[in-house]
């Protein structure tokens, strides 16, 4: 049976280019390492090329050891097919290329504009539905990661959390539309397990 509040998901092994960064503000840690991103982006590599825009912008949050320290946040984008092979050495030191591994999450969604204070929410409600269903998760780290346009409207955006199960890594996501995404592997899964 296949549960209403969260799905299963699994996302292939893919490319980012990616910073990090310590603070206590998730979106004021996205904004900034989107800067770098977009710098990189733009052509701020070392062979001076521009590469495409993709989705989806990804922040991988390690939290801090309680509610007023400091964060680690890893702002990613995808690297679209063109530069896979081979993506531009950032010439940024704080601008750096990683490969993810293959990782399944579970995943909620929720629409609208997304801020700390709403994902904090959904987040909560997602650990809840999947402690009900006795599934066993992997709470920290988690990503955070945005698909839509800053000038999307509001009723048009699609946001999601996703926690992955016991030995991969935790994956919280707010989605924003699509415009180049990682390739995905959906399944239904068995609440009862």
């Amino acid at each position: 049976m296949k549960p209403e509040d969260y799905e299963i998901r699994t996302y292939v092994a893919a490319k980012w280019v990616s910073t990090s960064l310590s603070g206590t503000s998730l979106d004021q840690s996205v904004r900034m390492g989107f800067r770098r991103l977009f710098s990189y982006i733009q052509g701020n590599n070392d062979k001076n090329v521009k590469v495409e825009m993709t989705a989806p912008v990804t922040c991988r949050v390690d939290p801090g050891a309680g509610p007023a320290c400091e964060s680690r946040f890893t702002v990613s984008f995808f690297i679209p097919e063109e530069h896979r092979a081979a993506p531009p050495p950032p010439s940024d030191p704080d601008v750096f290329v990683e490969n993810r591994e293959e990782f399944t999450a579970y995943v909620r969604s929720y629409g609208g504009f997304s801020n700390e204070t709403l994902a904090r929410a959904e987040l909560l409600q997602l650990l809840r539905s999947l402690q009900r269903d006795g599934v066993d998760f992997v709470e920290r780290p988690y990503y955070v990661a945005g698909y839509d346009s800053p000038f999307r409207r509001q009723w048009h955006r699609r946001c999601q959390f996703e926690l992955s199960q016991r030995s991969w890594k935790a994956f919280v996501l707010l989605w924003r539309g699509s415009i180049e995404a990682p390739p995905t592997h959906d399944h239904a899964i068995d609440a009862a397990k």
